[in-house]
């Protein structure tokens, strides 16, 4: 019985700990800088904050250095002329506050064309 009972318990440490190692998710969509200090990254779910200016939308995500930098040929530069503000389409590995909206952790990304966006109807517009 108690062997049975700490196999049982043993399965169960190890189920939470695959739970946690796979927690991260694969999110696709628009990927916004529209001013400084704000980084998004808007897919068929929501508009998740990786950055926010002064963590306005609460903190920002950890490891937000890992998100990708911007394609210049799959970028479209919106508000001020030449200020580097806009949106691209990108692929990231993520942790998320589904409640807040918030990515909390990148593990990872990757830009993609602007058309894998553009042709995914699952998607809003992006903001210009």
């Amino acid at each position: 019985m108690i062997k049975s009972m700490c196999q049982l318990t043993l399965a169960g440490v190890v189920a939470f700990w695959a739970l946690q190692v796979n927690a991260a998710e694969n999110r696709c969509g628009w990927y916004q800088m529209p001013t400084p200090g704000n980084l998004w990254l808007t897919d068929r779910d929501a508009t998740w904050s990786i950055t926010s200016q002064g963590e306005a939308a609460g903190p920002d995500a950890v490891d937000a250095e890992k998100a990708p930098d911007f394609d210049g040929r799959q970028f479209v530069e919106t508000n001020v002329p030449g200020a580097g503000y806009g949106y691209g389409c990108a692929c990231m590995r993520v942790d998320t506050d589904a409640k807040a909206q918030r990515i909390t952790r990148v593990y990872s990304g990757k830009i993609r064309p602007l058309s894998a966006c553009r042709n995914d109807k699952s998607l809003p517009a992006p903001q210009d």
